[in-house]
């Protein structure tokens, strides 16, 4: 046995310094996953439950208002996570973000080093392998390129090139689709229909565009590790034919296959704080493949990208009835402060904010 002493330390480093992520791990032709990606095999369980994530049908949304409502209010309340079909945006779009995902990430390493930050804060287009890269216990097997596009974008020359027209067109479908999201949720409370819009909920759009190579031992490895979403409400597009992704409900995995047309959408921590526990901010996470790549966009809406004073906690129109808040009040950047601290460690980041 070897007695070599593991410098884990020095290990993430090397590998965060090539600035080729994941991809360039498996172009070096790695047969066995690093140390510091492996999670305890505790964490990979498999049980998985038969629970089948309803499919909301959006068409005629207008005409059909009250009986989407209540879908959207019983998946929410729930579940936390449902499909949308015919939601409005056009297969083109999703397609080419997709390709634009494996255009860039499979370019010429050189032109993607130019992209390759941990600054969150001053670039609005940041590509790397793991947000949480240093802080959380295994790395997961994927690389992002990260396009903050509400309410301020990136100018088209900070964008990559695969990105240039798509990323934009992309968002724009995504706000719009967002708007209608809040509103029937803001109904599904009980509440006006432009509530969560007036709280500024649609505003900030993040747009993580996900790259998962072929893992060479998915057994000891994940794509992404069991967390919740940050903001208020996240909408996913996944590949067609990869699978992977599984919300955890009543403590067992459910697999959440790719339907083709239909986007995923899930409650995220901050709707569950300021609905007082209402709506469910679900785990998930996705399986490491010996297939792939498989690739996701996920839009996420959060409000960190512009500075705000604004203070979010119950909604008080929730607690009309005498229910006790929950949570405290918080500021955004306290939440994300925490969030960002803390990384994808498989605990909630609403426990930190609880009364």
């Amino acid at each position: 046995m070897s007695t070599t002493i593991y410098d884990r330390v020095s290990e993430i480093k090397a590998f965060d310094e090539t600035k080729a992520g994941v991809k360039g791990l498996v172009d070096a032709g790695v047969t066995e996953v690093p140390l510091f990606f492996i999670h305890p095999t505790e964490t990979i369980s498999t049980s998985t439950t038969e629970l089948k994530i309803p499919v909301i049908d959006m068409i005629d949304v207008n005409t059909r208002k009250k009986e989407i409502v209540n879908k959207v209010k019983e998946a929410s309340e729930t579940i936390g996570f449902f499909q949308v079909a015919n939601h409005g945006v056009p297969d083109m779009v999703m397609d080419e973000m997709l390709d634009a995902i494996k255009r860039f990430t499979e370019d010429d390493e050189e032109l993607k080093k130019k992209y390759y930050t941990r600054d969150t804060q001053q670039r609005k287009v940041v590509f790397n392998s793991n947000f949480d890269l240093y802080s959380s216990p295994a790395a997961n097997w994927r690389d992002t390129l990260f396009l903050r596009m509400a309410p301020d974008p990136p100018e088209k020359d900070e964008v990559p090139h695969a990105f240039w027209e798509i990323a934009f067109e992309y968002s724009f479908h995504m706000k719009k689709l967002g708007e209608v999201l809040f509103e029937l949720i803001s109904e599904a409370l009980g509440l006006k229909p432009d509530h969560l819009k007036e709280m500024k909920c649609a505003e900030g759009i993040g747009v993580a565009c996900h790259y998962y190579p072929p893992c060479p031992e998915p057994h000891l490895a994940l794509g992404t590790s069991k967390h919740s979403d940050p903001g208020f409400l996240t909408i996913l597009l996944q590949d067609k034919s990869i699978g992977g992704l599984q919300i955890l409900h009543k403590n067992k995995w459910v697999d959440v296959p790719p339907s083709p047309g239909c986007l995923i959408v899930n409650i995220a921590d901050l709707l569950q704080l300021i609905s007082n526990d209402k709506l469910k901010s679900v785990e998930h996470r996705v399986l490491a493949s010996k297939e792939g790549p498989r690739l996701s966009v996920a839009c996420f809406f959060v409000t960190q990208y512009s500075p705000s004073s604004m203070v979010y906690g119950p909604i008080k129109e929730l607690l009309a009835n005498g229910s006790a808040p929950i949570y405290r009040e918080i500021v955004i950047d306290e939440f994300n402060k925490h969030y960002n601290s803390k990384g994808l460690d498989g605990k909630s980041a609403l426990d930190h904010f609880k009364l």
